[in-house]
Protein backbone atom coordinates (compact mmCIF):
# COMPACT_ATOMS: atom_id res chain seq x y z
CA UNK A 1 0.00 0.00 0.00
CA UNK A 2 1.69 3.48 -0.44
CA UNK A 3 1.77 6.10 2.11
CA UNK A 4 -0.47 8.23 0.07
CA UNK A 5 -3.39 5.70 -0.56
CA UNK A 6 -6.21 5.95 2.36
CA UNK A 7 -5.52 3.65 5.04
CA UNK A 8 -8.58 1.37 6.51
CA UNK A 9 -9.42 2.28 9.94
CA UNK A 10 -10.36 -0.70 12.66
CA UNK A 11 -11.76 -0.59 15.75
CA UNK A 12 -10.85 -0.79 19.63
CA UNK A 13 -11.29 -3.78 20.61
CA UNK A 14 -10.87 -6.40 23.59
CA UNK A 15 -8.21 -8.72 23.88
CA UNK A 16 -8.28 -11.51 26.64
CA UNK A 17 -4.69 -12.25 28.45
CA UNK A 18 -2.70 -14.70 27.38
CA UNK A 19 -3.53 -18.35 28.72
CA UNK A 20 -2.01 -19.29 32.02
CA UNK A 21 1.41 -21.43 31.06
CA UNK A 22 1.00 -24.82 31.66
CA UNK A 23 1.88 -25.72 35.65
CA UNK A 24 3.34 -28.41 36.53
CA UNK A 25 1.91 -28.54 40.19
CA UNK A 26 -1.40 -26.23 41.41
CA UNK A 27 -0.04 -24.24 44.94
CA UNK A 28 -2.89 -24.68 47.37
CA UNK A 29 -3.42 -23.27 50.98
CA UNK A 30 -4.88 -25.75 53.72
CA UNK A 31 -7.32 -24.11 56.38
CA UNK A 32 -6.05 -27.20 58.81
CA UNK A 33 -7.15 -25.07 62.08
CA UNK A 34 -9.04 -27.67 64.33
CA UNK A 35 -9.37 -30.05 61.86
CA UNK A 36 -7.74 -33.71 62.28
CA UNK A 37 -4.50 -34.61 60.42
CA UNK A 38 -3.15 -38.32 60.48
CA UNK A 39 0.33 -38.78 60.41
CA UNK A 40 1.90 -42.29 60.10
CA UNK A 41 5.01 -42.61 61.40
CA UNK A 42 7.53 -41.37 64.33
CA UNK A 43 10.78 -40.81 62.97
CA UNK A 44 11.99 -37.55 62.44
CA UNK A 45 11.35 -36.68 59.38
CA UNK A 46 7.36 -37.46 60.67
CA UNK A 47 8.09 -35.25 63.63
CA UNK A 48 8.67 -32.29 61.33
CA UNK A 49 5.64 -32.88 59.19
CA UNK A 50 3.22 -32.90 62.76
CA UNK A 51 4.98 -29.99 63.67
CA UNK A 52 4.48 -27.81 60.41
CA UNK A 53 0.82 -29.29 60.88
CA UNK A 54 0.42 -28.12 64.58
CA UNK A 55 2.14 -24.82 63.79
CA UNK A 56 -1.16 -24.63 60.95
CA UNK A 57 -3.67 -24.76 63.82
CA UNK A 58 -4.41 -29.16 63.15
CA UNK A 59 -5.16 -31.60 65.63
CA UNK A 60 -2.47 -34.05 64.55
CA UNK A 61 -2.85 -37.89 64.93
CA UNK A 62 0.08 -39.93 64.73
CA UNK A 63 0.27 -43.50 64.52
CA UNK A 64 3.66 -45.41 65.65
CA UNK A 65 4.30 -47.67 67.75
CA UNK A 66 7.44 -46.65 69.18
CA UNK A 67 7.81 -42.84 68.49
CA UNK A 68 11.14 -40.74 68.82
CA UNK A 69 12.36 -38.16 71.36
CA UNK A 70 11.80 -35.57 68.90
CA UNK A 71 7.80 -36.75 68.46
CA UNK A 72 7.27 -37.15 72.66
CA UNK A 73 9.10 -33.88 72.89
CA UNK A 74 6.72 -32.30 70.31
CA UNK A 75 3.80 -33.81 71.91
CA UNK A 76 4.33 -32.10 75.28
CA UNK A 77 4.86 -29.07 74.11
CA UNK A 78 3.04 -28.31 70.43
CA UNK A 79 3.10 -24.99 68.57
CA UNK A 80 -0.28 -24.92 68.37
CA UNK A 81 -2.63 -27.39 67.87
CA UNK A 82 -2.22 -30.66 69.99
CA UNK A 83 -0.01 -33.56 68.92
CA UNK A 84 -1.70 -36.84 70.25
CA UNK A 85 0.30 -40.06 69.78
CA UNK A 86 -1.08 -43.20 69.08
CA UNK A 87 1.32 -45.86 70.20
CA UNK A 88 0.26 -48.73 67.49
CA UNK A 89 0.46 -49.22 64.02
CA UNK A 90 -2.28 -47.33 61.73
CA UNK A 91 -5.34 -48.59 60.82
CA UNK A 92 -7.42 -47.24 57.47
CA UNK A 93 -10.22 -47.05 59.38
CA UNK A 94 -8.98 -44.04 61.03
CA UNK A 95 -8.35 -41.85 57.68
CA UNK A 96 -12.35 -41.33 57.36
CA UNK A 97 -12.80 -37.86 58.31
CA UNK A 98 -9.41 -36.57 58.02
CA UNK A 99 -8.65 -33.72 56.50
CA UNK A 100 -4.77 -34.64 55.15
CA UNK A 101 -2.89 -38.13 55.57
CA UNK A 102 0.70 -37.62 56.12
CA UNK A 103 3.04 -40.85 56.05
CA UNK A 104 6.88 -41.55 56.36
CA UNK A 105 6.45 -44.92 54.99
CA UNK A 106 8.89 -48.37 55.89
CA UNK A 107 8.94 -48.89 52.50
CA UNK A 108 7.25 -49.17 48.97
CA UNK A 109 4.58 -51.69 49.70
CA UNK A 110 3.22 -49.71 52.37
CA UNK A 111 3.94 -46.67 50.63
CA UNK A 112 1.51 -47.90 48.36
CA UNK A 113 -1.02 -49.08 50.62
CA UNK A 114 -1.34 -46.29 52.61
CA UNK A 115 -1.73 -44.59 49.19
CA UNK A 116 -4.74 -46.64 47.96
CA UNK A 117 -6.47 -46.22 52.00
CA UNK A 118 -5.98 -42.63 51.93
CA UNK A 119 -7.74 -42.41 48.11
CA UNK A 120 -10.35 -45.08 49.09
CA UNK A 121 -11.36 -42.62 52.37
CA UNK A 122 -11.43 -39.61 50.03
CA UNK A 123 -8.40 -38.00 51.47
CA UNK A 124 -5.61 -35.88 50.25
CA UNK A 125 -2.35 -38.19 51.22
CA UNK A 126 1.74 -37.42 51.10
CA UNK A 127 3.83 -39.89 51.32
CA UNK A 128 7.12 -38.12 52.32
CA UNK A 129 9.90 -38.56 49.47
CA UNK A 130 7.82 -40.79 47.65
CA UNK A 131 6.50 -38.49 45.28
CA UNK A 132 4.60 -41.27 43.01
CA UNK A 133 2.49 -41.84 46.00
CA UNK A 134 1.45 -38.02 46.78
CA UNK A 135 -2.09 -36.45 45.85
CA UNK A 136 -0.19 -33.16 47.36
CA UNK A 137 3.20 -32.06 48.17
CA UNK A 138 4.63 -29.67 50.27
CA UNK A 139 6.58 -26.45 49.35
CA UNK A 140 9.70 -24.66 50.78
CA UNK A 141 7.82 -22.18 53.37
CA UNK A 142 8.43 -18.63 53.85
CA UNK A 143 6.74 -17.77 57.44
CA UNK A 144 5.67 -14.37 57.89
CA UNK A 145 2.27 -15.20 58.55
CA UNK A 146 -0.40 -14.47 58.21
CA UNK A 147 1.93 -14.14 55.13
CA UNK A 148 2.95 -17.67 53.78
CA UNK A 149 4.92 -18.35 50.68
CA UNK A 150 5.13 -21.98 48.95
CA UNK A 151 7.89 -22.89 47.04
CA UNK A 152 7.70 -25.94 44.82
CA UNK A 153 9.93 -27.35 42.36
CA UNK A 154 7.33 -30.56 41.84
CA UNK A 155 9.72 -32.98 43.77
CA UNK A 156 12.10 -32.58 40.85
CA UNK A 157 14.56 -30.65 43.16
CA UNK A 158 13.92 -29.75 46.55
CA UNK A 159 17.68 -28.46 47.58
CA UNK A 160 17.18 -25.79 44.69
CA UNK A 161 13.59 -24.93 46.19
CA UNK A 162 15.44 -24.82 49.96
CA UNK A 163 17.99 -22.33 48.14
CA UNK A 164 15.12 -20.22 46.25
CA UNK A 165 13.68 -20.13 49.47
CA UNK A 166 16.71 -18.88 51.56
CA UNK A 167 16.99 -15.82 49.05
CA UNK A 168 13.10 -14.78 49.76
CA UNK A 169 14.31 -14.95 53.04
CA UNK A 170 16.86 -12.73 52.84
CA UNK A 171 14.41 -10.49 50.38
CA UNK A 172 11.30 -10.25 52.70
CA UNK A 173 11.98 -8.34 56.51
CA UNK A 174 10.73 -10.28 59.61
CA UNK A 175 8.26 -7.22 60.68
CA UNK A 176 6.34 -8.48 57.39
CA UNK A 177 4.17 -10.87 59.64
CA UNK A 178 3.15 -7.60 61.90
CA UNK A 179 1.71 -5.61 58.69
CA UNK A 180 0.12 -8.77 57.49
CA UNK A 181 -1.58 -9.41 60.90
CA UNK A 182 -2.31 -5.61 60.68
CA UNK A 183 -4.06 -6.14 57.54
CA UNK A 184 -5.90 -9.12 58.92
CA UNK A 185 -7.22 -6.96 61.62
CA UNK A 186 -8.34 -3.72 59.86
CA UNK A 187 -9.72 -5.46 56.80
CA UNK A 188 -13.41 -5.71 58.26
CA UNK A 189 -13.08 -2.16 59.62
CA UNK A 190 -12.07 -0.85 56.16
CA UNK A 191 -14.78 -2.84 54.34
CA UNK A 192 -17.80 -1.34 56.68
CA UNK A 193 -16.74 2.04 55.44
CA UNK A 194 -19.12 2.41 52.50
CA UNK A 195 -15.52 3.28 50.63
CA UNK A 196 -15.98 2.53 46.36
CA UNK A 197 -13.73 -0.40 45.41
CA UNK A 198 -11.25 2.00 43.97
CA UNK A 199 -10.62 4.02 47.04
CA UNK A 200 -10.85 0.75 49.18
CA UNK A 201 -8.04 -0.78 46.36
CA UNK A 202 -6.00 2.96 46.85
CA UNK A 203 -6.04 1.79 50.87
CA UNK A 204 -4.53 -1.04 50.44
CA UNK A 205 -2.07 0.21 47.74
CA UNK A 206 -1.35 3.02 50.06
CA UNK A 207 -1.29 0.02 52.90
CA UNK A 208 0.96 -2.10 51.24
CA UNK A 209 3.40 1.33 49.77
CA UNK A 210 3.82 1.69 53.80
CA UNK A 211 4.61 -1.60 54.55
CA UNK A 212 7.32 -1.58 52.09
CA UNK A 213 8.47 1.31 52.90
CA UNK A 214 8.93 0.78 57.02
CA UNK A 215 8.94 -3.09 57.10
CA UNK A 216 10.66 -2.63 60.41
CA UNK A 217 8.60 -0.89 62.63
CA UNK A 218 5.02 -1.64 63.88
CA UNK A 219 1.90 -0.58 62.27
CA UNK A 220 -0.14 1.52 64.54
CA UNK A 221 -3.81 2.64 64.81
CA UNK A 222 -2.41 5.97 63.99
CA UNK A 223 -1.55 4.79 60.29
CA UNK A 224 -4.75 3.12 59.79
CA UNK A 225 -6.48 5.93 60.81
CA UNK A 226 -4.47 8.43 58.80
CA UNK A 227 -4.97 5.82 55.41
CA UNK A 228 -8.19 5.75 56.05
CA UNK A 229 -8.72 9.44 56.33
CA UNK A 230 -7.11 9.93 52.98
CA UNK A 231 -9.35 7.21 51.44
CA UNK A 232 -12.77 8.69 52.87
CA UNK A 233 -11.58 12.10 51.37
CA UNK A 234 -10.82 10.39 47.74
CA UNK A 235 -14.43 8.73 48.42
CA UNK A 236 -16.11 12.14 48.74
CA UNK A 237 -14.51 13.81 46.06
CA UNK A 238 -14.44 11.18 43.44
CA UNK A 239 -18.39 11.03 43.41
CA UNK A 240 -17.99 8.11 40.60
CA UNK A 241 -15.67 9.76 38.61
CA UNK A 242 -12.50 7.55 37.35
CA UNK A 243 -8.84 8.34 36.82
CA UNK A 244 -6.89 7.72 33.27
CA UNK A 245 -3.33 7.28 33.40
CA UNK A 246 -0.66 7.80 30.54
CA UNK A 247 1.83 4.90 30.84
CA UNK A 248 4.93 4.75 29.28
CA UNK A 249 5.44 0.53 28.39
CA UNK A 250 9.14 1.27 27.25
CA UNK A 251 10.31 0.19 24.17
CA UNK A 252 9.86 -3.32 24.81
CA UNK A 253 11.93 -5.15 27.94
CA UNK A 254 9.79 -5.18 30.58
CA UNK A 255 12.50 -4.61 33.23
CA UNK A 256 12.53 -1.41 31.92
CA UNK A 257 9.05 -0.29 32.89
CA UNK A 258 9.19 2.13 36.22
CA UNK A 259 7.59 1.23 39.88
CA UNK A 260 5.06 3.39 39.10
CA UNK A 261 4.08 2.24 36.00
CA UNK A 262 3.89 -1.15 37.54
CA UNK A 263 1.86 0.05 40.37
CA UNK A 264 -0.72 1.96 37.63
CA UNK A 265 -0.73 -1.52 35.84
CA UNK A 266 -1.64 -3.54 38.95
CA UNK A 267 -4.73 -1.36 39.67
CA UNK A 268 -5.73 -0.92 36.47
CA UNK A 269 -9.88 -1.44 35.63
CA UNK A 270 -9.25 -1.07 31.79
CA UNK A 271 -5.79 -1.12 30.01
CA UNK A 272 -6.20 0.86 26.07
CA UNK A 273 -2.74 0.06 24.72
CA UNK A 274 -0.72 -0.05 21.32
CA UNK A 275 0.43 -2.46 18.77
CA UNK A 276 4.34 -1.48 19.76
CA UNK A 277 3.81 -2.47 23.43
CA UNK A 278 5.27 -5.45 23.97
CA UNK A 279 2.90 -8.60 25.06
CA UNK A 280 5.10 -9.39 28.02
CA UNK A 281 4.79 -5.59 29.90
CA UNK A 282 0.58 -6.42 29.82
CA UNK A 283 1.77 -9.76 31.86
CA UNK A 284 2.17 -7.27 35.14
CA UNK A 285 -1.38 -6.18 34.82
CA UNK A 286 -4.22 -7.54 37.35
CA UNK A 287 -5.82 -10.49 35.28
CA UNK A 288 -9.18 -9.31 36.18
CA UNK A 289 -8.24 -6.35 34.03
CA UNK A 290 -9.87 -5.53 30.69
CA UNK A 291 -7.15 -5.07 27.62
CA UNK A 292 -8.54 -2.96 24.96
CA UNK A 293 -6.75 -3.00 21.48
CA UNK A 294 -6.17 0.66 20.35
CA UNK A 295 -3.39 0.22 17.85
CA UNK A 296 -2.61 2.48 15.26
CA UNK A 297 0.13 1.16 13.14
CA UNK A 298 1.58 3.18 10.13
CA UNK A 299 0.75 2.37 6.40
CA UNK A 300 -1.83 -0.29 7.84
CA UNK A 301 -5.34 -0.63 9.70
CA UNK A 302 -5.15 1.39 12.68
CA UNK A 303 -7.76 3.06 15.62
CA UNK A 304 -9.05 6.41 14.99
CA UNK A 305 -7.61 8.83 17.67
CA UNK A 306 -11.24 10.63 18.14
CA UNK A 307 -12.40 6.69 18.68
CA UNK A 308 -9.77 6.15 21.45
CA UNK A 309 -10.40 9.46 23.25
CA UNK A 310 -13.97 8.69 23.19
CA UNK A 311 -13.53 5.55 24.46
CA UNK A 312 -11.04 6.81 26.96
CA UNK A 313 -13.45 9.32 28.12
CA UNK A 314 -16.27 6.99 28.34
CA UNK A 315 -14.54 4.16 30.64
CA UNK A 316 -13.12 6.92 33.11
CA UNK A 317 -16.74 8.64 33.17
CA UNK A 318 -18.34 5.26 34.24
CA UNK A 319 -15.78 5.39 37.42
CA UNK A 320 -12.66 2.98 35.59
CA UNK A 321 -9.67 3.30 36.67
CA UNK A 322 -7.95 3.22 33.14
CA UNK A 323 -4.65 2.92 31.67
CA UNK A 324 -3.87 4.52 28.60
CA UNK A 325 -0.47 2.21 27.54
CA UNK A 326 2.13 3.54 25.05
CA UNK A 327 4.96 2.22 23.50
CA UNK A 328 8.34 4.44 24.81
CA UNK A 329 6.95 7.67 26.50
CA UNK A 330 3.97 8.80 26.31
CA UNK A 331 4.67 11.93 26.00
CA UNK A 332 7.68 11.96 22.70
CA UNK A 333 5.39 10.99 19.54
CA UNK A 334 2.27 9.36 21.59
CA UNK A 335 -0.91 11.82 20.44
CA UNK A 336 -0.46 12.42 24.35
CA UNK A 337 -0.97 16.24 23.67
CA UNK A 338 -4.62 15.45 22.21
CA UNK A 339 -5.65 12.86 24.92
CA UNK A 340 -4.34 15.27 27.75
CA UNK A 341 -6.83 17.99 26.57
CA UNK A 342 -9.43 15.91 26.01
CA UNK A 343 -8.96 14.92 30.07
CA UNK A 344 -8.64 18.32 30.75
CA UNK A 345 -11.75 19.46 29.17
CA UNK A 346 -13.48 16.68 30.60
CA UNK A 347 -12.46 17.10 33.88
CA UNK A 348 -11.29 13.89 34.51
CA UNK A 349 -7.98 13.14 37.01
CA UNK A 350 -5.52 12.41 35.10
CA UNK A 351 -1.76 11.98 35.90
CA UNK A 352 1.53 11.13 33.08
CA UNK A 353 3.98 8.35 34.08
CA UNK A 354 6.81 8.78 31.75
CA UNK A 355 9.11 5.73 30.50
CA UNK A 356 12.17 4.66 28.85
CA UNK A 357 11.60 6.63 25.12
CA UNK A 358 12.65 4.37 21.93
CA UNK A 359 15.74 5.96 21.30
CA UNK A 360 17.58 6.04 25.10
CA UNK A 361 16.47 2.22 24.60
CA UNK A 362 18.52 1.61 21.35
CA UNK A 363 20.84 4.20 22.55
CA UNK A 364 21.80 1.57 25.40
CA UNK A 365 21.50 -1.60 23.02
CA UNK A 366 23.97 -0.14 20.76
CA UNK A 367 26.30 1.16 23.95
CA UNK A 368 26.50 4.41 22.50
CA UNK A 369 26.26 7.61 24.32
CA UNK A 370 23.80 9.76 22.36
CA UNK A 371 25.42 13.33 23.71
CA UNK A 372 29.24 13.87 23.79
CA UNK A 373 31.08 17.20 25.25
CA UNK A 374 32.58 17.26 22.16
CA UNK A 375 31.18 16.36 19.46
CA UNK A 376 27.23 15.94 19.95
CA UNK A 377 26.06 18.49 22.36
CA UNK A 378 22.53 18.23 21.02
CA UNK A 379 20.01 15.02 20.81
CA UNK A 380 16.93 16.00 18.92
CA UNK A 381 13.82 13.34 18.23
CA UNK A 382 12.05 13.78 15.16
CA UNK A 383 9.03 12.07 12.96
CA UNK A 384 9.76 10.65 9.21
CA UNK A 385 5.63 10.39 9.49
CA UNK A 386 3.53 12.57 8.93
CA UNK A 387 -0.30 12.27 8.63
CA UNK A 388 -1.10 10.08 5.71
CA UNK A 389 2.06 8.50 5.60
CA UNK A 390 4.51 11.13 4.11
CA UNK A 391 7.72 12.93 4.94
CA UNK A 392 6.82 15.83 7.04
CA UNK A 393 6.85 19.40 5.26
CA UNK A 394 8.16 21.55 8.02
CA UNK A 395 11.18 19.15 9.23
CA UNK A 396 13.89 21.62 9.87
CA UNK A 397 16.28 19.97 7.77
CA UNK A 398 18.73 22.50 8.71
CA UNK A 399 19.38 21.24 11.89
CA UNK A 400 19.43 17.77 11.42
CA UNK A 401 22.17 18.40 8.81
CA UNK A 402 23.96 20.01 12.10
CA UNK A 403 27.10 17.68 12.14
CA UNK A 404 27.02 18.46 16.71
CA UNK A 405 23.86 16.74 16.84
CA UNK A 406 22.12 13.21 17.26
CA UNK A 407 19.19 12.80 15.90
CA UNK A 408 16.66 9.78 16.81
CA UNK A 409 14.01 9.65 13.71
CA UNK A 410 11.15 7.54 14.61
CA UNK A 411 8.60 5.77 12.19
CA UNK A 412 11.09 5.95 9.74
CA UNK A 413 10.85 3.50 7.49
CA UNK A 414 8.45 4.83 4.54
CA UNK A 415 9.90 7.97 4.31
CA UNK A 416 13.59 7.41 4.86
CA UNK A 417 14.99 7.25 1.05
CA UNK A 418 12.74 11.09 0.52
CA UNK A 419 14.94 11.58 4.63
CA UNK A 420 18.12 11.10 3.21
CA UNK A 421 17.81 13.04 -0.13
CA UNK A 422 16.79 15.83 1.63
CA UNK A 423 20.16 15.90 4.01
CA UNK A 424 22.55 15.27 1.68
CA UNK A 425 20.85 18.38 -0.56
CA UNK A 426 21.49 20.33 3.03
CA UNK A 427 25.01 19.32 3.00
CA UNK A 428 25.20 16.13 4.86
CA UNK A 429 28.29 14.29 3.55
CA UNK A 430 26.65 10.59 2.38
CA UNK A 431 29.28 8.68 5.31
CA UNK A 432 27.73 10.22 8.28
CA UNK A 433 26.81 7.15 10.51
CA UNK A 434 23.67 5.50 10.99
CA UNK A 435 22.06 2.98 12.64
CA UNK A 436 18.54 1.56 12.24
CA UNK A 437 17.60 -0.36 15.47
CA UNK A 438 14.54 -2.42 15.54
CA UNK A 439 12.51 -4.03 17.94
CA UNK A 440 14.84 -2.31 20.68
CA UNK A 441 15.76 -3.92 23.62
CA UNK A 442 13.55 -6.96 22.98
CA UNK A 443 15.00 -10.59 22.34
CA UNK A 444 14.68 -10.49 18.65
CA UNK A 445 15.84 -6.76 18.75
CA UNK A 446 18.23 -6.25 15.50
CA UNK A 447 20.67 -3.43 14.53
CA UNK A 448 21.43 -2.42 10.66
CA UNK A 449 24.81 -0.36 10.84
CA UNK A 450 25.85 2.24 7.63
CA UNK A 451 25.86 5.08 6.44
CA UNK A 452 23.62 8.31 5.85
CA UNK A 453 23.78 7.28 2.07
CA UNK A 454 23.23 3.31 2.70
CA UNK A 455 21.51 2.83 5.37
CA UNK A 456 18.09 2.37 3.29
CA UNK A 457 19.55 -0.15 1.18
CA UNK A 458 20.80 -2.30 3.86
CA UNK A 459 17.63 -1.92 5.88
CA UNK A 460 15.42 -3.37 2.51
CA UNK A 461 18.42 -6.28 2.14
CA UNK A 462 18.24 -7.40 5.74
CA UNK A 463 14.15 -7.55 5.42
CA UNK A 464 13.60 -6.97 8.92
CA UNK A 465 10.28 -6.00 9.94
CA UNK A 466 9.34 -4.43 13.63
CA UNK A 467 9.07 -1.08 15.46
CA UNK A 468 12.45 1.18 14.42
CA UNK A 469 14.47 3.76 15.28
CA UNK A 470 17.11 4.99 13.14
CA UNK A 471 20.01 7.39 14.49
CA UNK A 472 22.08 9.70 12.87
CA UNK A 473 25.56 10.93 13.92
CA UNK A 474 29.01 11.18 14.88
CA UNK A 475 28.42 9.27 18.24
CA UNK A 476 27.99 5.90 16.24
CA UNK A 477 31.27 6.49 13.86
CA UNK A 478 33.02 3.95 16.46
CA UNK A 479 30.09 1.35 16.27
CA UNK A 480 29.47 1.85 12.43
CA UNK A 481 33.50 2.11 11.76
CA UNK A 482 33.79 -1.89 13.75
CA UNK A 483 30.62 -3.33 12.12
CA UNK A 484 32.27 -1.99 7.63
CA UNK A 485 35.61 -3.96 9.18
CA UNK A 486 33.73 -7.16 10.23
CA UNK A 487 31.59 -6.93 7.05
CA UNK A 488 34.52 -6.17 5.08
CA UNK A 489 36.25 -8.96 7.03
CA UNK A 490 33.64 -11.51 6.80
CA UNK A 491 33.45 -10.82 3.00
CA UNK A 492 36.93 -11.07 1.91
CA UNK A 493 37.26 -14.56 3.65
CA UNK A 494 34.35 -16.15 2.14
Amino acid sequence: MSPREPIPDRQPHAVRPARMEPLAIVPLFFRLAGRRVVVIGGGEAAAWKAELLSAAGATVEVWDEAPCADMEALSAAPPDGSVELRRASWRAPTFAGAALVVAAASDEDEAARIHGAACGAGVPVNVIDNPRFCTFQFGAIVNRSPLVVGISTDGAAPVFGQAIRSRIEALLPAGFARWAAAAQAWRAEIAGQGLAADVRRWFWEAFATLALRSPDRAPTASDCRRLLETARSRNASAQGAGHVALVGAGPGDPELLTLKALRALRSADVILFDDLVAPEVLDFARREAKRILVGKSGYRPSCKQDDIVALMLSLARSGKRVVRLKSGDPMIFGRAAEEIAALERAGIAHEVIPGVSAAQGAAASLKVSLTHRRSARRVQFVTAHAEGGRLPDDLDIAAMADANATTAVYMPLGTLAALVEKLITAGVTPDRPACAVFNATRPDETVVEGTVATLAGLIAHAGTRGPCVVLIGSVLSARVATATETAAVSSASG
